[in-house]
């Protein structure tokens, strides 16, 4: 008995089992269909999105898979307008493989769902940017700076070292064979004054021409002045300074010995007698420096080296002397490279007050330059250099953003100039701009860094007449392209940037231009040029 009735417990526990599962899913399938039921209402209706749910921007995976299903009842693809949102269609894509594109509806190949369709912008908006809900701006911290027109100031930085000025340098040697008797200098880096005493000759040739002088003059009579004139000569041709002879000549008395005195206030940097020694024809006995200005050299590299032009001023402070500016010029840069370091060496002239700037010292410099024209400007953070060009990301109304390839100038503090692909007060992205970038990769918009075909992808030429321009987009008609087996059509194209189009394009003009296919977007026109109408006949 007991074996029975643990039996019927088993079997009441299974069948409460069984029956609360067949509940439980039961009630799950009704939710699933109500809930599926309640999307359905709000997001189809017959044959395509709710009405009024007709921004593709704001549509689930659901309506765009009901965009794709009555694009294929309806025969349109990739290029057509769609009637319903009034919107080009770039393309079809799998949600979950973005980077993938189609030009026709479908299934996905690889998911068990409908291909989505991807629009091109509202009206005539570019068809290669991308819209960011304010919402998403917030929370990316997306900032954005106008593009304005100012001159541009760089400042060139660079390390360096000074050195004397050799053209503020005086030499002092002998005129003639001598002895020095006396020195009045004894080390060299001594500083001296202008005019100071520096040694005492006694020379022999000197002392035997003014007694031959001396001895005339104390003659009279008719035809002694021109021996006096001979004397003078003789002393001159000896080596004696104009100075020494007038001394002889106003004190009637033999000098036997002369002090060489410094011509400059300086250092003495070399000093090659001492005290006894003989003095020859020509040779140095000292060599005095001048401080009062000084050279500075540093290492500029040779890309900026072409920026700085001679005279240009320079700002240089120094460790060794703390809290004090000194001023100066560019002198030259020199005629140099460095094959290791790929840098000029500039030569800076400075004024030197107090001395304090002294040779082997380490100076840091800056070169100011403004540029003398006006250009135009962004922060050096918007741009995104790729290696093979330079991108912006354009802020437009709406919440539209895309990528305009842009030619840069000169970059300093935090400024970079633009030379073409902008126009003053557009609005350049300054952060967040990679995640759009990102975005636009996967949308696979090609024009995302207005990018040349790659290497090896195929042009092809035409002649075309244009039927009308909107944007950025031309249609004409074109003859027959045999290369793409192509008949005669009329098609739009998308033109290249501003800057490589002929001026003042409309309906009419007679074109030759060359261009290349692109998945998913009209050809793009690579070079566009304007031909002479055809003679009337």
């Amino acid at each position: 008995m007991k074996q029975i009735k643990t039996v019927m417990v088993v079997t009441v526990v299974v069948a409460l089992a069984t029956v609360g599962a067949s509940a439980w899913w039961f009630g799950k399938q009704q939710g699933m269909e109500q809930s599926f039921a309640a999307i359905g209402a709000n997001t189809q209706t017959e044959g395509g999105p709710a009405a009024g749910a007709t921004d593709p921007d704001q549509w689930s995976i659901a309506q765009g898979e009901d965009a794709t299903r009555r694009h294929i009842q309806s025969g349109l693809k990739a290029g057509d307008i769609d009637p319903m949102t009034g919107r080009r269609i770039l393309n079809y894509h799998d949600p979950m493989v973005p980077g993938k594109q189609f030009d026709a509806p479908a299934k996905s190949p690889f998911m068990d769902m409908m291909l989505v369709p991807r629009y091109a912008g509202n009206g005539a908006a570019d068809a290669n940017s991308i819209t960011v809900s304010p919402r998403i701006q917030q929370n990316l911290g997306l900032r954005t700076a106008p593009v304005v027109q100012g001159a541009l100031v760089s400042e060139i930085t660079a390390v360096g070292s000074v050195a004397w000025n050799e053209r503020d340098q005086a030499l002092v040697s002998s005129r003639a064979m001598g002895y020095v008797e006396k020195l009045h200098v004894n080390a060299v880096l001594d500083r001296v004054a202008a005019g100071a005493p520096l040694a005492e000759l006694y020379v022999p040739d000197w002392v035997a021409a003014q007694e031959e002088y001396l001895a005339l003059a104390r003659l009279s009579g008719a035809g002694t002045d021109t021996l006096k004139d001979a004397a003078r000569q003789r002393m001159r041709q000896a080596g004696m300074e104009p100075a020494q002879i007038q001394q002889v000549v106003n004190s009637g008395q033999l000098q036997p010995r002369f002090t060489l005195r410094a011509p400059i206030a300086g250092v003495l940097t070399e000093l090659a007698v001492r005290q006894g020694s003989t003095a020859m024809p020509g040779m140095v006995i000292a060599r005095i420096q001048g401080t009062r200005t000084v050279w500075a050299e540093g290492e500029v590299p040779e890309s900026q080296a072409a920026l700085l032009q001679s005279r240009a001023p320079v700002k240089v402070t120094s460790p060794g002397a703390p809290g004090q500016n000194f001023e100066g010029r560019l002198q030259a840069l020199l005629p140099q490279v460095n094959p290791a370091t790929r840098t000029v060496r500039a030569r800076l002239e400075l004024a030197n007050p107090g001395e304090r700037l002294v040779p082997g010292m380490s100076v840091q410099m800056r070169f100011a330059r403004s540029s003398a024209d006006s250009t135009l400007m962004v922060p050096s953070d918007a741009v995104i250099h790729t290696g093979r060009r330079s991108v912006v990301m354009l802020a437009t109304e709406g919440g539209r953003f895309s990528p305009v390839e842009v030619v840069t100038g000169l970059e300093s503090g935090g400024q970079t100039a633009i030379v073409s692909g902008l126009q003053e007060g557009q609005r350049v992205v300054l952060s967040g701009q990679f995640l759009i970038d990102s975005e636009a990769s996967l949308r696979g918009l090609e024009a995302r860094l207005n990018q040349a075909p790659e290497e090896g992808a195929p042009r092809y030429r035409t002649d075309a007449v244009i039927n009308a321009i909107n944007g950025d987009t031309v249609n004409v008609t074109h003859p027959p392209i045999e290369a793409l087996k192509w008949p005669q059509m009329t098609m739009d194209f998308k033109l290249p940037p501003r800057e490589r189009q002929p001026r003042n394009l409309e309906g009419g003009d007679r074109l030759q231009i060359e261009f290349h296919m692109q998945d998913g977007d009209v050809p793009q026109i690579t070079s566009i040029q304007r031909v002479a109408p055809e003679p009337s006949k």
